[in-house]
């Protein structure tokens, strides 16, 4: 018998000898809490459920203390794209205002045993919370339901294990997944009584079904990381050979257009379908007709509450920012709530440690709206860096950003290393600010920092320095 965690053809080679057991608790999960693990056998998520016969058939609640009904609507429109990209059909769904969680719920027995009857009532098999549920809330709210439950991380992780085409995709949803599935052992439901063990009449108690499945899913994660480090050693190889080329980085919201912009501006052909999360691999093409010394690089999306375990699967695919001479951030200012996905996509900036690196906005699917936006609005969005409105249906906005990109990708940058005295606070505050900091280190009266920018910028931090000596 040969393990595999998702029917994924590159990963048979970790032979387990557990008869089966294994095999069968994980398919179990699977059947409870994923869609079918093929997207085109049997059509296109939501579908007619009577095509697909390995379809869930979902309840939704939507959890929040929402400051209006514009942002509760929202958030319900996202969770319910979530589970239908994931394969389900969504039988009914509703929203539950709740400021603090039951720790033992996280819904509340009453409301519970309401939202369970009206499940049963739309036929549903399947709860959907759009929640981060601990082990144990997802059991007690199993028991106390009648239903399968699933939490919204496990929902993000089953689009991701659809979406995932390239082995080093695979390996990283993979290793979430299971990271998700360890400490819910408990709760798939199948026989963990203990099994036998010594030999002959010298049988002690053995080892339990769920300390067996939690060792070699532990096995398993060790291999996969295995796997990963040797195909991420050979990225850190190709992205070397770029070295010497400016790095353009698409990032924004799930969604946000980012591969038809990559398709119109490079004339590739990526699938660039209307579903969350339909790109994550990153893939690079040449931005410049000849020469090729401006690469442009389309990342994974972004989403709100997005789950540790994959930000931190992601991390060396998200590296290529790291190494970016611009970060496009890519905004649908069609969305209603486009201010709130631009928030949440700076902050992924920030917290990747890449705020520092020259940002150009670009405020896409202007096709889909009335007018134009405003200036004004446009400069508020952009926080004062560069800005072009575009529609990437439009041939002529396309050429014209290409060269926009282009330009601020090849704007000369100085790299210098200099002191920066303690005292003198506003030079580090805009160093940090305005410039791309690559070293930092304390001495006795200050810093020496190495630090990359517009050579403008980097004299007005000389100038502030030396004020101040």
């Amino acid at each position: 018998m040969k393990f595999q965690s998702t029917p994924i053809e590159e990963h048979r080679e970790a032979p387990l000898a557990d008869e089966g057991r294994l095999e069968a608790l994980v398919a179990h999960w699977a059947r409870r809490h994923a869609g079918p693990t093929e997207p085109g056998r049997d059509g296109e998520p939501g579908q007619n459920p009577g095509q697909n016969p390995g379809q869930n058939h979902g309840y939704v609640v939507s959890v929040g203390d929402w400051v209006d009904d514009t942002q509760r609507d929202a958030q319900l429109a996202e969770i319910l794209a979530l589970v239908r990209t994931q394969g389900d059909r969504v039988v009914g769904h509703e929203t539950l205002r709740r400021a603090r969680p039951d720790p033992r719920t996280y819904l509340g027995t009453g409301a519970s045993l309401e939202i369970a009857a009206r499940a049963a009532e739309h036929g549903a098999d399947l709860l959907v919370v759009d929640a981060e549920l601990s082990p144990s809330q997802a059991r007690n709210l199993e028991d106390a339901t009648g239903l399968a439950v699933i939490d919204r991380e496990g929902v993000i992780l089953n689009v991701f294990l659809r979406h995932a085409r390239t082995r080093k995709a695979r390996i990283q949803v993979e290793i979430a997944h299971l990271e998700y599935l360890r400490p819910r052992i408990r709760g798939l439901g199948l026989d963990m009584d203990q099994q036998a063990g010594g030999m002959m009449k010298a049988r002690g108690p053995g080892e339990t079904a769920s300390e067996l499945l939690a060792r070699q899913l532990d096995d398993r994660l060790v291999e996969l990381r295995k796997q990963f480090a040797r195909l991420a050693r050979a990225g850190e190889v190709q992205r070397k050979r770029r070295e010497a080329c400016a790095r353009i980085v698409l990032v924004g919201y799930t969604n946000a257009g980012k591969t038809s912009l990559m398709n119109a501006l490079t004339s590739a052909d990526l699938s660039a379908r209307d579903v969350p999360f339909e790109t994550l691999d990153t893939t690079s093409r040449c931005l410049t007709r000849h020469g090729g010394d401006v690469i442009v690089s389309d990342t994974v999306g972004f989403i709100r509450r997005l789950p540790e375990r994959l930000l931190a699967s992601f991390e060396t695919t998200l590296a290529e920012l790291r190494e970016a001479s611009l970060v496009v951030v890519v905004v649908d200012v069609s969305d209603p709530e486009h201010e709130l996905h631009l928030r949440t996509t700076e902050a992924q900036i920030e917290r990747l440690g890449v705020g520092a690196v020259p940002r150009f906005y670009v405020l896409n699917k202007i096709d889909r709206i009335d007018a134009a936006p405003a200036e004004a609005h446009m400069r508020r969005l952009s926080h004062g860096h560069e800005h072009m409105a575009v529609s990437s249906h439009d041939r002529v906005a396309m050429q014209g950003l290409r060269a926009a990109l282009i330009a601020a990708a090849r704007r000369e940058h100085h790299r210098v290393r200099l002191f920066l005295p303690y005292a003198a606070s506003e030079a580090m505050a805009r160093a940090y600010a305005e410039c791309r900091v690559l070293e930092a280190d304390a001495v006795e009266r200050g810093l020496v920092m190495t630090i990359e920018g517009e050579p403008h910028v980097i004299e007005q931090v000389r100038r502030a320095a030396k004020e101040v000596q």
